[in-house]
Protein backbone atom coordinates (compact mmCIF):
# COMPACT_ATOMS: atom_id res chain seq x y z
CA UNK A 1 0.00 0.00 0.00
CA UNK A 2 1.14 3.30 -0.95
CA UNK A 3 2.46 5.65 1.78
CA UNK A 4 -0.62 8.21 2.63
CA UNK A 5 1.18 11.44 1.74
CA UNK A 6 1.98 9.58 -1.75
CA UNK A 7 5.44 10.19 -1.73
CA UNK A 8 8.32 7.80 -3.57
CA UNK A 9 11.07 7.11 -2.62
CA UNK A 10 12.50 7.70 -6.09
CA UNK A 11 12.87 3.77 -7.42
CA UNK A 12 15.42 3.03 -4.02
CA UNK A 13 14.46 2.53 0.24
CA UNK A 14 14.83 4.56 2.52
CA UNK A 15 17.81 4.33 4.71
CA UNK A 16 16.96 3.60 8.30
CA UNK A 17 17.89 7.17 9.15
CA UNK A 18 16.25 8.63 6.94
CA UNK A 19 12.82 6.69 7.97
CA UNK A 20 13.14 7.84 10.92
CA UNK A 21 13.67 11.25 10.70
CA UNK A 22 10.62 11.04 7.53
CA UNK A 23 8.16 9.00 10.58
CA UNK A 24 9.30 12.18 13.39
CA UNK A 25 8.38 14.89 10.90
CA UNK A 26 5.06 13.05 10.84
CA UNK A 27 4.37 12.61 13.96
CA UNK A 28 4.65 16.28 15.07
CA UNK A 29 2.32 17.30 11.76
CA UNK A 30 -0.35 14.27 12.18
CA UNK A 31 -1.08 14.90 15.97
CA UNK A 32 -2.24 12.49 18.84
CA UNK A 33 -5.45 9.98 18.85
CA UNK A 34 -6.98 8.94 21.91
CA UNK A 35 -8.81 5.16 21.24
CA UNK A 36 -11.79 4.33 23.42
CA UNK A 37 -12.92 0.66 22.32
CA UNK A 38 -15.90 -0.76 23.64
CA UNK A 39 -14.39 -2.93 26.75
CA UNK A 40 -14.88 -6.64 24.48
CA UNK A 41 -12.86 -8.68 22.41
CA UNK A 42 -13.92 -8.07 19.34
CA UNK A 43 -14.36 -4.10 19.80
CA UNK A 44 -10.87 -3.69 20.93
CA UNK A 45 -9.27 -6.12 18.22
CA UNK A 46 -10.84 -3.41 15.74
CA UNK A 47 -9.72 -0.37 17.46
CA UNK A 48 -6.67 -1.40 17.97
CA UNK A 49 -5.97 -2.65 14.09
CA UNK A 50 -7.05 0.74 13.66
CA UNK A 51 -4.93 2.23 16.11
CA UNK A 52 -1.85 0.61 14.48
CA UNK A 53 -2.68 1.49 10.91
CA UNK A 54 -3.16 5.38 11.71
CA UNK A 55 0.49 4.57 13.83
CA UNK A 56 2.06 3.32 11.14
CA UNK A 57 1.05 4.78 8.08
CA UNK A 58 0.22 8.03 9.17
CA UNK A 59 2.25 8.70 12.11
CA UNK A 60 0.10 9.22 14.81
CA UNK A 61 0.88 9.27 18.63
CA UNK A 62 -2.00 7.25 20.34
CA UNK A 63 -2.97 6.70 23.63
CA UNK A 64 -5.47 3.00 23.79
CA UNK A 65 -7.95 3.46 26.61
CA UNK A 66 -8.70 0.08 27.88
CA UNK A 67 -10.57 -0.70 31.36
CA UNK A 68 -8.42 -1.68 34.08
CA UNK A 69 -10.40 -5.03 34.07
CA UNK A 70 -9.52 -5.92 30.71
CA UNK A 71 -5.78 -4.55 30.64
CA UNK A 72 -5.22 -6.87 33.58
CA UNK A 73 -6.45 -9.77 31.81
CA UNK A 74 -4.02 -8.59 28.45
CA UNK A 75 -1.14 -8.42 30.87
CA UNK A 76 -2.33 -12.72 31.87
CA UNK A 77 -2.63 -13.18 28.14
CA UNK A 78 0.09 -11.94 26.76
CA UNK A 79 2.22 -10.32 29.09
CA UNK A 80 5.23 -9.67 26.56
CA UNK A 81 3.23 -8.14 24.17
CA UNK A 82 3.31 -5.01 26.74
CA UNK A 83 6.88 -5.50 27.89
CA UNK A 84 8.21 -3.03 25.70
CA UNK A 85 7.20 0.69 26.21
CA UNK A 86 7.04 2.82 23.12
CA UNK A 87 6.64 6.44 23.64
CA UNK A 88 4.59 7.14 21.08
CA UNK A 89 1.63 4.19 21.40
CA UNK A 90 0.72 3.75 25.21
CA UNK A 91 -1.77 2.15 26.81
CA UNK A 92 -3.88 3.57 29.81
CA UNK A 93 -6.29 2.50 32.07
CA UNK A 94 -9.49 3.79 33.57
CA UNK A 95 -12.13 1.91 35.96
CA UNK A 96 -15.48 0.08 34.68
CA UNK A 97 -17.02 0.88 38.14
CA UNK A 98 -18.42 -2.23 38.59
CA UNK A 99 -17.64 -5.31 41.14
CA UNK A 100 -14.54 -7.31 40.61
CA UNK A 101 -15.09 -11.07 39.70
CA UNK A 102 -13.70 -14.12 41.32
CA UNK A 103 -12.75 -15.25 37.67
CA UNK A 104 -10.55 -12.58 36.65
CA UNK A 105 -11.13 -13.99 32.95
CA UNK A 106 -14.51 -14.17 33.22
CA UNK A 107 -16.94 -12.66 30.55
CA UNK A 108 -18.27 -9.34 32.44
CA UNK A 109 -21.85 -9.01 32.52
CA UNK A 110 -22.87 -7.50 29.23
CA UNK A 111 -25.46 -5.32 30.77
CA UNK A 112 -23.91 -4.20 33.81
CA UNK A 113 -21.40 -3.01 31.35
CA UNK A 114 -23.36 -1.09 29.11
CA UNK A 115 -24.74 0.50 32.14
CA UNK A 116 -21.31 1.59 33.45
CA UNK A 117 -20.26 3.00 29.57
CA UNK A 118 -23.48 5.36 30.29
CA UNK A 119 -23.19 6.28 34.05
CA UNK A 120 -19.93 5.91 35.44
CA UNK A 121 -17.34 6.06 32.94
CA UNK A 122 -17.45 9.45 31.76
CA UNK A 123 -16.00 11.05 34.93
CA UNK A 124 -12.69 9.03 34.84
CA UNK A 125 -12.38 9.29 30.98
CA UNK A 126 -12.35 12.99 31.17
CA UNK A 127 -10.37 12.90 34.03
CA UNK A 128 -7.65 10.83 31.95
CA UNK A 129 -8.15 13.15 28.83
CA UNK A 130 -7.84 16.22 31.25
CA UNK A 131 -4.34 14.54 32.60
CA UNK A 132 -2.78 14.15 29.00
CA UNK A 133 -3.73 17.88 28.59
CA UNK A 134 -1.80 18.86 31.02
CA UNK A 135 1.45 16.97 29.91
CA UNK A 136 1.31 17.88 26.43
CA UNK A 137 4.66 19.41 25.34
CA UNK A 138 5.25 20.97 21.55
CA UNK A 139 6.20 17.65 20.41
CA UNK A 140 3.21 16.22 21.35
CA UNK A 141 0.81 18.78 20.45
CA UNK A 142 -1.84 18.10 22.92
CA UNK A 143 -4.82 15.81 21.85
CA UNK A 144 -5.68 16.40 18.73
CA UNK A 145 -8.74 13.60 18.36
CA UNK A 146 -10.73 10.73 20.17
CA UNK A 147 -11.75 7.77 18.29
CA UNK A 148 -14.60 6.19 20.05
CA UNK A 149 -16.69 3.44 19.27
CA UNK A 150 -19.98 4.16 19.24
CA UNK A 151 -21.19 1.61 22.11
CA UNK A 152 -18.28 4.03 23.87
CA UNK A 153 -20.18 7.46 22.72
CA UNK A 154 -22.22 8.43 26.19
CA UNK A 155 -18.47 7.95 28.14
CA UNK A 156 -16.52 9.80 24.84
CA UNK A 157 -19.06 12.39 24.05
CA UNK A 158 -18.55 14.68 27.40
CA UNK A 159 -15.07 14.83 26.97
CA UNK A 160 -14.48 16.34 23.89
CA UNK A 161 -17.46 18.90 24.75
CA UNK A 162 -15.48 19.81 27.63
CA UNK A 163 -11.98 20.02 25.98
CA UNK A 164 -13.51 21.19 22.38
CA UNK A 165 -11.67 18.04 20.61
CA UNK A 166 -12.94 16.76 17.54
CA UNK A 167 -14.30 13.04 17.73
CA UNK A 168 -14.86 10.91 15.91
CA UNK A 169 -16.94 7.37 16.45
CA UNK A 170 -15.72 4.05 15.07
CA UNK A 171 -18.43 1.61 14.15
CA UNK A 172 -17.21 -1.90 14.19
CA UNK A 173 -20.14 -3.85 12.81
CA UNK A 174 -21.49 -4.33 9.30
CA UNK A 175 -23.21 -0.78 7.75
CA UNK A 176 -26.70 -2.25 7.50
CA UNK A 177 -26.41 -3.70 10.96
CA UNK A 178 -26.52 0.69 11.63
CA UNK A 179 -29.57 0.61 9.32
CA UNK A 180 -32.55 -1.78 11.36
CA UNK A 181 -31.96 0.39 14.42
CA UNK A 182 -32.00 3.81 12.51
CA UNK A 183 -35.64 2.87 11.09
CA UNK A 184 -36.73 1.06 14.26
CA UNK A 185 -39.82 2.71 14.63
CA UNK A 186 -40.74 2.69 11.18
CA UNK A 187 -40.18 -1.16 11.22
CA UNK A 188 -42.37 -1.15 14.34
CA UNK A 189 -45.39 0.83 13.03
CA UNK A 190 -45.53 -1.68 10.50
CA UNK A 191 -45.16 -4.72 12.00
CA UNK A 192 -47.12 -4.60 15.28
CA UNK A 193 -50.41 -5.02 13.67
CA UNK A 194 -48.87 -8.07 12.05
CA UNK A 195 -47.30 -9.57 15.50
CA UNK A 196 -49.03 -12.85 16.49
CA UNK A 197 -49.48 -13.07 20.09
CA UNK A 198 -47.47 -14.86 22.88
CA UNK A 199 -49.85 -17.83 22.84
CA UNK A 200 -49.92 -18.27 19.07
CA UNK A 201 -48.49 -21.59 17.78
CA UNK A 202 -45.80 -22.95 15.93
CA UNK A 203 -46.68 -22.20 12.46
CA UNK A 204 -48.23 -18.59 12.91
CA UNK A 205 -44.93 -17.48 14.92
CA UNK A 206 -42.62 -18.60 12.21
CA UNK A 207 -44.71 -17.38 9.01
CA UNK A 208 -44.94 -14.09 10.77
CA UNK A 209 -41.11 -14.46 11.03
CA UNK A 210 -40.19 -15.04 7.46
CA UNK A 211 -42.67 -11.73 6.74
CA UNK A 212 -39.71 -10.43 4.03
CA UNK A 213 -39.08 -6.76 4.47
CA UNK A 214 -37.66 -5.14 1.44
CA UNK A 215 -38.22 -1.24 2.04
CA UNK A 216 -35.45 -0.40 4.47
CA UNK A 217 -33.17 1.78 2.22
CA UNK A 218 -29.89 0.23 1.93
CA UNK A 219 -31.17 -3.17 3.19
CA UNK A 220 -32.12 -6.09 1.07
CA UNK A 221 -34.71 -8.95 1.40
CA UNK A 222 -34.27 -9.04 5.50
CA UNK A 223 -37.01 -11.00 7.34
CA UNK A 224 -38.23 -10.48 10.80
CA UNK A 225 -35.76 -13.25 11.63
CA UNK A 226 -33.23 -11.41 10.70
CA UNK A 227 -33.56 -8.24 12.38
CA UNK A 228 -31.92 -7.77 15.88
CA UNK A 229 -33.33 -9.30 18.61
CA UNK A 230 -36.82 -9.25 19.14
CA UNK A 231 -38.02 -6.24 16.62
CA UNK A 232 -41.55 -6.21 15.99
CA UNK A 233 -42.47 -8.41 18.98
CA UNK A 234 -43.94 -7.80 22.27
CA UNK A 235 -41.28 -8.38 24.68
CA UNK A 236 -38.80 -6.16 22.79
CA UNK A 237 -39.34 -3.65 25.73
CA UNK A 238 -37.76 -6.22 27.35
CA UNK A 239 -33.88 -6.95 25.51
CA UNK A 240 -31.12 -5.07 26.67
CA UNK A 241 -28.92 -5.60 23.41
CA UNK A 242 -31.95 -4.36 21.31
CA UNK A 243 -32.39 -1.35 24.08
CA UNK A 244 -28.83 -0.53 23.81
CA UNK A 245 -28.26 -0.56 19.90
CA UNK A 246 -31.30 1.67 19.92
CA UNK A 247 -30.03 4.04 22.25
CA UNK A 248 -26.58 4.66 20.84
CA UNK A 249 -27.49 4.81 17.29
CA UNK A 250 -30.37 7.13 18.23
CA UNK A 251 -28.03 8.88 20.05
CA UNK A 252 -25.14 9.62 17.19
CA UNK A 253 -28.34 10.78 14.53
CA UNK A 254 -29.92 13.09 17.09
CA UNK A 255 -26.96 14.49 18.70
CA UNK A 256 -23.68 13.90 17.24
CA UNK A 257 -24.54 14.15 13.34
CA UNK A 258 -21.81 15.61 12.36
CA UNK A 259 -18.93 13.66 14.10
CA UNK A 260 -17.42 11.37 11.29
CA UNK A 261 -17.75 8.17 11.77
CA UNK A 262 -15.41 4.68 10.34
CA UNK A 263 -16.96 1.32 9.81
CA UNK A 264 -15.45 -1.60 9.33
CA UNK A 265 -16.58 -2.32 5.84
CA UNK A 266 -15.89 -1.98 2.36
CA UNK A 267 -18.03 -0.80 -1.14
CA UNK A 268 -17.75 -4.27 -2.19
CA UNK A 269 -19.66 -5.44 0.32
CA UNK A 270 -22.01 -2.96 1.60
CA UNK A 271 -22.46 -0.24 -1.12
CA UNK A 272 -26.10 0.09 -0.91
CA UNK A 273 -25.79 -0.35 3.14
CA UNK A 274 -22.85 2.66 2.96
CA UNK A 275 -24.79 4.85 0.63
CA UNK A 276 -28.29 5.20 3.53
CA UNK A 277 -25.97 5.18 6.04
CA UNK A 278 -24.00 8.69 4.36
CA UNK A 279 -27.67 10.14 4.02
CA UNK A 280 -27.14 10.78 8.05
CA UNK A 281 -25.02 13.97 7.39
CA UNK A 282 -22.48 12.47 9.21
CA UNK A 283 -19.18 11.73 6.74
CA UNK A 284 -18.52 7.84 6.12
CA UNK A 285 -14.94 6.07 5.87
CA UNK A 286 -15.72 3.00 5.38
CA UNK A 287 -12.09 1.45 5.78
CA UNK A 288 -12.61 -2.73 6.07
CA UNK A 289 -11.74 -4.94 6.52
CA UNK A 290 -8.97 -3.40 8.95
CA UNK A 291 -7.12 -6.33 9.79
CA UNK A 292 -6.24 -6.64 5.67
CA UNK A 293 -5.25 -2.91 5.97
CA UNK A 294 -2.44 -3.59 8.49
CA UNK A 295 -1.42 -7.16 6.92
CA UNK A 296 -0.19 -4.79 3.89
CA UNK A 297 1.68 -2.63 5.66
CA UNK A 298 5.49 -3.13 4.78
CA UNK A 299 6.77 -5.29 7.96
CA UNK A 300 9.94 -3.24 8.14
CA UNK A 301 7.88 -0.49 8.88
CA UNK A 302 6.37 -1.75 11.78
CA UNK A 303 7.52 -0.07 15.41
CA UNK A 304 9.56 -2.77 17.84
CA UNK A 305 7.19 -5.01 19.42
CA UNK A 306 3.86 -3.09 17.68
CA UNK A 307 2.99 -5.99 15.56
CA UNK A 308 3.01 -8.44 18.02
CA UNK A 309 -0.04 -6.56 20.00
CA UNK A 310 -3.07 -8.75 19.22
CA UNK A 311 -5.10 -7.55 22.19
CA UNK A 312 -6.65 -11.23 22.79
CA UNK A 313 -8.74 -11.40 25.90
CA UNK A 314 -7.80 -15.15 26.36
CA UNK A 315 -4.18 -16.65 25.83
CA UNK A 316 -3.64 -18.09 22.33
CA UNK A 317 -2.64 -21.66 21.85
CA UNK A 318 -0.39 -22.11 19.51
CA UNK A 319 -0.51 -25.83 19.43
CA UNK A 320 -3.30 -25.88 17.72
CA UNK A 321 -1.36 -24.68 14.58
CA UNK A 322 1.07 -26.98 15.00
CA UNK A 323 -2.00 -29.96 15.12
CA UNK A 324 -3.21 -28.01 11.83
CA UNK A 325 0.34 -28.50 10.06
CA UNK A 326 -0.89 -32.63 10.21
CA UNK A 327 -4.05 -32.11 8.11
CA UNK A 328 -4.85 -32.04 4.56
CA UNK A 329 -5.70 -29.41 2.66
CA UNK A 330 -9.16 -28.06 3.38
CA UNK A 331 -10.07 -30.90 5.62
CA UNK A 332 -10.80 -29.38 9.09
CA UNK A 333 -13.93 -27.34 10.13
CA UNK A 334 -13.28 -24.86 12.15
CA UNK A 335 -15.90 -24.14 15.43
CA UNK A 336 -15.97 -20.82 17.17
CA UNK A 337 -18.84 -19.42 19.04
CA UNK A 338 -16.66 -16.02 19.61
CA UNK A 339 -16.24 -14.49 22.51
CA UNK A 340 -19.53 -13.24 24.50
CA UNK A 341 -22.09 -15.62 22.90
CA UNK A 342 -22.99 -18.35 25.17
CA UNK A 343 -24.23 -21.70 24.93
CA UNK A 344 -26.70 -23.82 26.97
CA UNK A 345 -25.55 -27.29 28.39
CA UNK A 346 -28.04 -29.02 25.68
CA UNK A 347 -26.82 -27.30 22.32
CA UNK A 348 -23.17 -28.03 23.24
CA UNK A 349 -23.98 -31.60 23.63
CA UNK A 350 -26.02 -31.68 20.35
CA UNK A 351 -22.76 -29.74 18.49
CA UNK A 352 -20.20 -31.83 19.66
CA UNK A 353 -22.58 -35.44 18.91
CA UNK A 354 -22.62 -33.60 15.79
CA UNK A 355 -19.48 -33.11 15.11
CA UNK A 356 -18.81 -36.53 16.13
CA UNK A 357 -21.33 -38.30 13.81
CA UNK A 358 -19.90 -36.10 10.87
CA UNK A 359 -16.47 -37.80 10.52
CA UNK A 360 -14.63 -34.61 9.57
CA UNK A 361 -11.93 -33.44 11.41
CA UNK A 362 -12.37 -30.40 13.66
CA UNK A 363 -10.84 -27.44 15.39
CA UNK A 364 -13.15 -26.29 18.13
CA UNK A 365 -13.22 -23.00 20.53
CA UNK A 366 -14.23 -23.38 23.60
CA UNK A 367 -14.39 -20.76 26.02
CA UNK A 368 -13.85 -21.56 29.77
CA UNK A 369 -17.00 -19.71 29.98
CA UNK A 370 -18.66 -20.70 26.66
CA UNK A 371 -21.83 -22.46 28.40
CA UNK A 372 -24.73 -20.72 30.25
CA UNK A 373 -24.40 -23.26 33.49
CA UNK A 374 -26.92 -21.68 35.55
CA UNK A 375 -26.18 -23.09 39.48
CA UNK A 376 -23.72 -25.09 38.23
CA UNK A 377 -20.26 -23.90 39.53
CA UNK A 378 -18.61 -26.27 36.91
CA UNK A 379 -15.26 -24.08 35.45
CA UNK A 380 -15.59 -25.49 32.28
CA UNK A 381 -18.05 -27.02 30.01
CA UNK A 382 -18.18 -30.69 30.16
CA UNK A 383 -18.50 -32.98 27.18
CA UNK A 384 -20.37 -36.13 26.41
CA UNK A 385 -17.87 -39.08 27.05
CA UNK A 386 -18.60 -40.62 24.17
CA UNK A 387 -17.78 -37.48 22.30
CA UNK A 388 -14.52 -37.50 23.18
CA UNK A 389 -13.87 -41.36 22.77
CA UNK A 390 -15.36 -40.96 18.60
CA UNK A 391 -13.40 -38.22 17.68
CA UNK A 392 -9.75 -39.13 19.35
CA UNK A 393 -7.23 -37.97 17.16
CA UNK A 394 -9.97 -35.93 14.68
CA UNK A 395 -10.90 -33.15 16.56
CA UNK A 396 -8.70 -30.40 18.70
CA UNK A 397 -10.07 -28.32 21.71
CA UNK A 398 -8.62 -25.36 22.79
CA UNK A 399 -9.78 -21.91 25.31
CA UNK A 400 -8.69 -19.58 22.66
CA UNK A 401 -6.52 -19.41 19.32
CA UNK A 402 -5.16 -16.82 16.94
CA UNK A 403 -7.75 -16.63 14.71
CA UNK A 404 -6.35 -14.82 11.91
CA UNK A 405 -3.69 -17.30 11.23
CA UNK A 406 -6.06 -20.30 11.80
CA UNK A 407 -8.51 -19.21 9.08
CA UNK A 408 -5.76 -18.36 6.82
CA UNK A 409 -4.32 -22.48 7.53
CA UNK A 410 -4.21 -24.79 4.19
CA UNK A 411 -6.07 -26.86 6.32
CA UNK A 412 -8.92 -24.60 6.85
CA UNK A 413 -11.99 -26.13 4.71
CA UNK A 414 -14.74 -24.18 6.29
CA UNK A 415 -16.20 -22.28 9.80
CA UNK A 416 -18.87 -22.65 11.94
CA UNK A 417 -19.66 -19.62 13.16
CA UNK A 418 -21.59 -17.40 15.47
CA UNK A 419 -21.66 -14.62 12.89
CA UNK A 420 -20.10 -11.83 14.67
CA UNK A 421 -19.06 -8.87 12.10
CA UNK A 422 -15.43 -9.60 12.82
CA UNK A 423 -15.36 -13.17 12.06
CA UNK A 424 -17.05 -12.99 8.75
CA UNK A 425 -15.01 -10.21 7.77
CA UNK A 426 -11.80 -12.53 9.09
CA UNK A 427 -13.76 -15.79 7.29
CA UNK A 428 -14.21 -13.95 3.86
CA UNK A 429 -10.57 -12.14 3.68
CA UNK A 430 -9.41 -16.19 3.76
CA UNK A 431 -11.65 -17.20 1.05
CA UNK A 432 -13.44 -19.86 3.88
CA UNK A 433 -17.28 -20.67 3.46
CA UNK A 434 -19.29 -20.89 6.88
CA UNK A 435 -21.75 -22.47 8.65
CA UNK A 436 -24.09 -20.30 10.38
CA UNK A 437 -25.73 -20.39 13.77
CA UNK A 438 -26.29 -16.14 14.97
CA UNK A 439 -27.02 -15.98 18.21
CA UNK A 440 -28.35 -12.15 19.02
CA UNK A 441 -27.73 -8.69 17.90
CA UNK A 442 -26.93 -8.06 14.03
CA UNK A 443 -25.45 -11.80 13.99
CA UNK A 444 -28.68 -12.25 12.30
CA UNK A 445 -28.62 -9.82 9.79
CA UNK A 446 -24.92 -10.96 8.90
CA UNK A 447 -26.14 -14.30 8.41
CA UNK A 448 -28.73 -13.56 6.17
CA UNK A 449 -25.94 -11.58 3.87
CA UNK A 450 -23.33 -14.14 4.25
CA UNK A 451 -26.08 -17.01 3.02
CA UNK A 452 -28.42 -15.24 0.33
CA UNK A 453 -26.72 -12.39 -0.85
CA UNK A 454 -23.27 -13.39 -1.28
CA UNK A 455 -23.81 -17.35 -0.92
CA UNK A 456 -20.57 -18.39 0.89
CA UNK A 457 -22.47 -19.62 3.54
CA UNK A 458 -25.24 -22.33 5.12
CA UNK A 459 -27.30 -21.17 8.28
CA UNK A 460 -28.29 -24.25 10.46
CA UNK A 461 -31.42 -23.07 11.64
CA UNK A 462 -32.83 -21.52 15.02
CA UNK A 463 -32.61 -24.98 16.87
CA UNK A 464 -29.63 -27.31 17.45
CA UNK A 465 -29.95 -31.20 17.07
CA UNK A 466 -27.08 -33.33 16.53
CA UNK A 467 -28.81 -34.63 12.66
CA UNK A 468 -28.69 -31.22 11.71
CA UNK A 469 -24.95 -30.55 12.64
CA UNK A 470 -23.88 -33.79 11.34
CA UNK A 471 -25.97 -32.81 7.97
CA UNK A 472 -24.17 -29.75 7.33
CA UNK A 473 -20.81 -30.06 8.32
CA UNK A 474 -21.05 -33.12 5.73
CA UNK A 475 -22.52 -30.71 3.15
CA UNK A 476 -20.23 -28.31 2.80
CA UNK A 477 -16.95 -30.20 4.03
CA UNK A 478 -17.09 -33.88 2.33
CA UNK A 479 -16.17 -33.85 -1.94
CA UNK A 480 -18.19 -36.65 -2.31
CA UNK A 481 -21.36 -38.31 -2.33
CA UNK A 482 -24.87 -35.94 -2.79
CA UNK A 483 -23.38 -32.74 -1.43
CA UNK A 484 -20.60 -32.38 -3.19
CA UNK A 485 -22.13 -29.89 -5.95
CA UNK A 486 -23.29 -27.39 -2.62
CA UNK A 487 -20.10 -27.87 -1.18
CA UNK A 488 -18.58 -27.07 -4.67
CA UNK A 489 -20.63 -23.91 -5.06
CA UNK A 490 -19.90 -22.38 -1.79
CA UNK A 491 -16.03 -22.82 -2.24
CA UNK A 492 -15.57 -21.32 -5.19
CA UNK A 493 -18.06 -18.41 -4.07
CA UNK A 494 -15.77 -17.89 -0.94
CA UNK A 495 -12.56 -17.90 -2.90
CA UNK A 496 -14.79 -15.41 -5.36
CA UNK A 497 -14.78 -12.78 -2.61
CA UNK A 498 -11.77 -13.25 -1.15
CA UNK A 499 -10.28 -11.71 -4.35
CA UNK A 500 -12.97 -9.01 -4.09
CA UNK A 501 -12.32 -8.41 -0.34
CA UNK A 502 -8.66 -7.76 -1.17
CA UNK A 503 -9.27 -5.80 -4.03
CA UNK A 504 -11.24 -3.83 -1.88
CA UNK A 505 -8.97 -3.21 0.77
CA UNK A 506 -5.93 -2.03 -1.54
CA UNK A 507 -8.91 -0.21 -3.50
CA UNK A 508 -11.79 1.58 -2.18
CA UNK A 509 -10.49 0.83 1.64
CA UNK A 510 -7.18 2.16 1.29
CA UNK A 511 -8.78 5.39 -0.50
CA UNK A 512 -11.31 5.87 2.13
CA UNK A 513 -8.05 5.93 4.51
CA UNK A 514 -6.42 8.78 3.02
CA UNK A 515 -9.81 10.48 2.91
CA UNK A 516 -9.80 10.06 6.44
CA UNK A 517 -6.17 10.77 7.41
CA UNK A 518 -6.36 14.00 5.23
CA UNK A 519 -9.43 15.11 7.51
CA UNK A 520 -7.62 14.11 10.49
CA UNK A 521 -4.29 16.42 9.75
CA UNK A 522 -6.51 19.24 8.95
CA UNK A 523 -7.25 19.18 12.61
CA UNK A 524 -3.91 20.12 13.24
CA UNK A 525 -3.98 23.39 11.33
Amino acid sequence: MDDVNGESDGGGRMSSQEKEEEQEKVKKERGHAVCLPCPAQSHISVMLNLAKLLHQRAGFRITFVNTEFNHARLLRSHPSFFSTSLDDFKFVTIPDGLPPLSDLDATQDMAELWEATRSFMALPFSRLVATLLKTQSDESRGVSCILSDVFMSFTATPAAQQFNIPLLFVWTTSASSFLAPKHYHAIMDKLRPLSPPKDASPSEANTFMDTVIDWIPGMKCMRVRDLPNSFGTKDGDDNFVLNAVLEVVQNIIDRNPTHPMIVNTCEALERDALKELSSISTPIYSIGPLHLLNKVVDVDDWSHGLKQIKGHLWKDNAECLEWLNSKEPKSVLYVSFGSVAFLLREQLVEFAMGLANSKQPFLWIIRPDLVNQGDNTSANPVLPREFLEETKGRGFISGWCPQEEVLNHPSIGGFLTHCGWSSIMESMSAGVPMLCWPCFGDQKGNCRYVCSEWEIGLEIGNGVKRDDVESFVRKLMTDDGDDNETGKKLKKRAIEWKRIVHEAALGSSTSDFKKLVNYLTSLQN
